[in-house]
């Protein structure tokens, strides 16, 4: 294979046998998705599941196309747009780290679908909801978390090419991990890495973070399939490093001076301006600020107030 594929809805070819599903424009809840299948004679490995049942149906279909039987499915974190569509894929067995099972389904799509269902009535913040999750249905989920789990690396084989598991969070959740495919110098990051948006800290710390990126540009790799955004290279995951260096740096100054965090992130974000999703700078600093300061966490609620706010102002 030669370039990379064009941002475009679908499957697409990243190295010999290996597949990229992406869903521009990558904003909240357009992720993406992989498949091996080294030779077509065994099962292939699916790598997430994506937001809703229409979405992953979609997706298996289009996948169906290049491989029969999915014998393994793993999901690179716990959020719903990486697995909320696992009751789809049958008998594969699906492979997650130990933190990501136990954290699926924390919130579960009930609650997505109320809030969706309630934003009318919820004034900036139900504007900012409807907007980021109405575009998906939550009805008819069944949650269903992995069947195997690990801590620190699993390698997988897969019709003879190996597939190596590497826990990499605590960091933009508990349980992260990156999917190395060595032979096709190929690696799905999942949520670790963000392209054209602001990545978001629901856990970190930010070290943790920068660690997991550290991993990646130590891998031997040349295509880099990404949670969210088009497939690139290294160098994008160097702009995201050097964004949480200036997020920690920045945020902890702002800590020092007594601003509020959503004070600190209005402050701060005009120097990513060019990146989607700006609001999430405002969870990011929360995130610095509660390594500084542990015994004041903010709320989920907070969270998504502070993120509807920043969002709507010019």
């Amino acid at each position: 294979m030669s370039g990379r594929p064009p941002y475009e809805k679908g499957v697409h070819e990243v190295a010999d046998r290996v597949f990229a599903y992406l869903q521009p424009d990558g904003s909240w809840g357009w992720s993406n998705a992989g498949l091996v299948r080294p030779n077509g004679n065994g099962g292939a490995l699916l790598v997430d599941t994506l937001f809703d049942l229409k979405l992953t149906q979609e997706m298996l279909d289009a996948f169906a196309a290049v491989t029969g039987h999915i014998g393994t499915v793993v999901n690179t974190h716990a959020n719903g747009d990486h697995c909320w569509g696992n009751q789809l894929v049958g008998d594969a067995r699906i492979v997650a780290s130990k933190e990501c099972a136990e954290e699926i389904g924390a919130p579960p799509p009930e609650t997505l679908a109320a809030l969706v269902e309630e934003a009318p009535a919820m004034g900036v913040l139900g504007e900012f909801l409807a907007r980021i999750f109405g575009p998906f249905d939550f009805g008819g989920i069944t949650l269903r978390k992995p069947d195997e789990t690990f801590e620190g690396t699993l390698t997988l084989t897969v019709d003879g090419t190996q597939v190596e598991l590497v826990e990499v969070g605590p960091a933009h959740t508990r349980g992260d991990i990156l999917v190395h495919v060595p032979a096709s110098r190929v690696v799905f990051t999942g949520d670790i890495l963000f392209v054209g948006g602001h990545p978001i800290v629901w856990a970190g710390p930010i070290g943790n973070w920068v660690s997991a990126l550290d991993r990646i540009l130590a891998m031997d790799v040349d295509t880099v399939v990404p949670g969210h955004g088009p497939v690139v290279g290294k160098d994008a995951v160097n702009d995201e490093r050097d964004y949480l260096l200036w997020l920690e740096r920045e945020a902890k100054v702002r800590f020092d001076a007594g601003l509020a965090a959503l004070d600190a992130a209005r402050d701060m974000i005009d120097e990513y301006r060019h990146w989607g999703e700006r609001e999430r700078l405002v969870v990011n600093v929360a995130a610095v600020y509660r390594e500084l300061d542990p015994d004041r966490p903010p709320s989920f609620v907070d969270l998504f107030s502070q993120m509807a706010e920043l969002a709507r102002e010019p």
